[in-house]
């Protein structure tokens, strides 16, 4: 019987989906909408391995800017793991990203992986969970009632990238909220709350202040009662981890920022809530 070799190429819009499915399996916990906004930044930024029909390996490499990109979706579905698979298919994939810098977010299962190849460590990330409820705070607006231009310039100067297809999709999910905090007029603070296969997740959550950044938390989780209520917080910035631990939330999950290449400057007092690991 002839074993076949594994044949390595970009995934389509419904193997994306199996992805997503693993990740869920594996307890990554991703938003409903997720895969459709993760696909119309860089359609061509997800590649899979395959046997013969079957899918047994998943990576992206997703393209920002002429700079950077980002890599996730490292996963090897469950009976094909230790056989080299995912290393194939990561070796093809950061091929899409040309000569940019690539950021990823490593479990800890693969940090030292991701170290032998070249990633560098910048900071760890811890996921808090905690409660949904409370009152939503007075003076945020909706992110709809503030000129996408500002959203825009607002996002790029903490993300690091310019990222517009992404956001325009990810502001308007069906069960997404995306709330502001303004000074003067001036936008002066994000966040964004979204279904997830378990209750929901803010992400990102950026602001000028750790004030602004409480009121947009609390703006946010007000609107999932009851629920489970998730933040992915950068370690390195202390005024996120007071945030979290302040309402209670207890950390779950950790994930290491790495990066293969020169780092993006940002500016980390303002990042209080990471977008996703997936796609950063």
């Amino acid at each position: 019987m002839t074993t076949p070799s594994l044949t390595i190429r970009n995934l389509t819009r419904l193997e994306l989906d199996i992805a997503v499915d693993w990740a869920a399996a594996e307890g990554w916990n991703p938003g409903l909408h997720d895969a459709g906004c993760f696909w119309s930044q860089d359609p061509q930024g997800f590649s899979g391995g395959f046997l013969g029909q079957e899918m047994v390996a998943s990576v992206s490499v997703v393209n920002y800017d002429q700079d950077y990109a980002f890599a996730g979706f490292f996963l090897v579905k469950p009976g094909y793991r230790g056989r080299g698979y995912g290393r194939a298919v990561t070796v093809a994939a950061l091929a899409h990203a040309g000569g940019r810098s690539v950021g990823l977010d490593g479990v800890v299962a693969q940090q030292k992986n991701y170290m032998a190849s070249g990633a560098v460590y910048a900071h760890r990330n811890r996921r808090y969970q905690g409660q949904g409820g409370g009152q939503r705070p007075a003076g945020l607006v909706d992110t709809s009632r503030v000129p996408w231009e500002q959203v825009l310039a607002y996002d790029t100067a903490c993300f690091g990238a310019a990222r517009p297809e992404f956001l325009r999709c990810w502001l308007s999910q069906p069960g997404h909220l995306g709330l502001a905090a303004l000074d003067g007029g001036r936008l002066a603070g994000y966040g964004l709350l979204r279904p997830c296969r378990q209750g929901c997740k803010i992400g990102p959550l950026f602001a000028d202040t750790p004030t602004q950044a409480q009121a947009i938390f609390q703006g946010l989780a007000a609107a999932a009662p009851g629920q489970p209520v998730f933040l992915d917080t950068p370690e390195i910035n202390p005024a996120a981890l007071a945030l979290a631990q302040g309402h209670g939330m207890t950390m779950c999950f950790e994930t290491a920022r790495m990066y293969l290449g020169q780092p993006p400057s940002l500016p980390l007092e303002r990042i209080f809530g990471i977008t996703t690991f997936e796609l950063g």
